[in-house]
């Protein structure tokens, strides 16, 4: 089967995104400051198994797979699958590399700054991995797939479920902070801003490039 090249250009766009979301994700792990509901519930859990970010986030994304599978299988592309199996091990990856060159946040303007940087790099990344139109995550298609079966405002339904994943990772001593209400609740104007002003243009005239040559 013959792969376009606008395809292919896409499914870059993805999993670049998918790695820059893992080093933003890790700046603002190593600020101290509180990562995204999923990844904080997903570190607390997986430590409490000795497992791996990375290792414990990949099983449970495969039980939400087959979930969305079964319900929900129009939100499922490639770059459901470049998230779903990379981005743990991502951020393993650059906390092995902070953690070696000692790039940690001790002091509050660090935090501060720790945690302005890693939002950004983290809401430019999401733009990034879904305006290239190949699939959402697991843990992201869930909320639209209970809203196509429920009619439920899908506000609400995302509340709900963030909600949820960050009382597990309070209560089983995840990172949770600032930084996870931010995530949650605030980081959709900054993404709404990254679509329109810089990813949606760059993937707009690179995809219309490639379909002239």
């Amino acid at each position: 089967m013959k792969i376009s090249k606008s395809l292919l250009l896409r499914a870059v766009y993805a999993t670049v995104g998918v790695l820059i979301l893992g080093f933003g994700a890790t700046i603002l792990r190593e600020g101290n400051v509180g990562m995204d509901p999923y990844t904080s519930a997903n570190i607390a859990i997986g430590g409490l198994f000795g497992l791996s970010l990375g290792v414990y986030q990949l099983g449970l994304n495969l039980v939400f797979l087959a979930v969305i599978f079964i319900f929900g299988r129009k939100y499922i592309g490639f770059g459901t699958v470049v998230n779903m199996v990379f981005t743990g091990f991502f951020i393993d990856m650059f906390t092995a590399l902070f953690d070696k060159f000692g790039i940690h946040a001790e002091t509050l303007p660090m935090k501060i700054v720790f945690l302005v940087v890693g939002t950004l790099i983290f809401t430019f990344a999401v733009s990034l991995y879904t305006g290239a139109n190949l699939g959402a995550a697991p843990y992201d298609a869930c909320a639209p797939t209970i809203v196509d079966h429920t009619g439920w405002p899908y506000r609400i339904v995302r509340i709900i479920q963030d909600v949820t994943f960050t009382l597990i990772g309070f209560f089983f001593k995840g990172p949770i902070g600032v930084g996870t209400f931010i995530n949650a609740f605030l980081t959709g104007p900054l993404i709404t801003f990254w679509n329109e002003k810089v990813t949606g243009p760059l993937i707009a005239k690179s995809l219309a490039a490639i379909d002239k040559k």
